[in-house]
């Protein structure tokens, strides 16, 4: 039996540091992006690239937390094992949603599209500049899938340490590379006092952004 949480109801914060207004953000989605994820950094939030993907298999809701890797033309760029849960929820259903949460500014960004795979010329390029033993571990790891144990991976690992020594290159896997997120919608989420926030929305509309305010 659980122990009593009643305190989880008593948990709340009032959010004061900033405002949002449709005057202050940027004409592109993509601009305000940028100036955002340059202020967590200036902020110190721990890895403010960090985001959650959701996709969807047969009608059920999917979660995880991937590192955004950069900006693809006009897309958001991240990397993974293609033959993953993830990636084979993706190949079902290629929308997504990525929701950035930067609790030192009281600040989320949910990013809504559709995913399409990036070149195999950007894959390669992160690949290889990966560390030595991420790069491993992308040949090592069956991602997703069920282990007997610990040692299954650690035994793994040591086959491909076998395969690829020091003084080699290591191919990128063909199950491993990029995907690019490709929005057709930005909520950018600014934390207000009595929950109040301020939610101002960039759609796409017949090629142009709309900007738009929610309700909180």
């Amino acid at each position: 039996m659980m122990g009593n949480h009643d305190y989880i109801r008593d948990l709340r914060k009032d959010y004061t540091q900033h405002a949002l207004t449709e005057a202050d953000v940027a004409d592109s989605p993509f601009d305000q992006f940028s100036l955002w994820l340059d202020q967590a950094l200036k902020a110190h939030v721990p890895e403010p690239n960090a985001t959650t993907l959701s996709t969807v298999q047969d009608g059920r809701p999917s979660a995880r937390v991937v590192l955004l890797r950069g900006l693809e033309g006009d897309g958001l760029l991240f990397f993974t094992n293609y033959t993953s849960r993830k990636g084979k929820e993706i190949a079902r259903n290629p929308f997504a949603c990525m929701t950035f949460f930067w609790p030192e500014l009281e600040r989320q960004l949910r990013v809504e599209g559709s995913i399409i795979k990036a070149s195999e010329a950007v894959s390669d390029a992160y690949f290889f500049s990966r560390p030595r033993g991420n790069r491993l571990g992308a040949w090592a790891s069956p991602q997703s899938e069920v282990i007997e144990n610990r040692e299954v991976i650690e035994r793994l690992s040591t086959v491909f340490e076998t395969q690829y020594p020091a003084d080699t290159s290591i191919p990128r896997p063909p199950h491993w590379g990029g995907y690019v997120l490709v929005p057709d919608s930005f909520e950018f989420w600014q934390g207000r006092a009595s929950r109040l926030h301020d939610r101002i929305r960039y759609r796409q509309e017949n090629g142009n952004w709309v900007i738009e305010r929610l309700a909180p």
